[in-house]
């Protein structure tokens, strides 16, 4: 299936999970939050949280500045 990550269109297995989104494109520890489709997702439901085709995820990092 298909999915929209920051983005860029990404394949995935029908069962992919966000976490498992995140330790496929090797962002585990880096990825502050999480939304699909303009939903935040919380961090204890990404390992829960099956991804569908066509799901926009955005991924966030933040970054402190001044």
């Amino acid at each position: 299936m298909k999915i929209i990550v920051n983005g860029i269109e990404k394949e995935c297995n029908d069962t992919t999970t966000l976490l498992e989104l995140l330790e496929n494109l090797q962002l585990t520890g880096k990825v502050m939050a999480a939304a699909i489709n303009m939903e935040i997702v919380k961090q204890d439901q990404w390992s829960s949280c099956i991804l569908k085709d066509g799901d926009k995820v955005e991924l966030l990092d933040f970054v402190g500045g001044g």
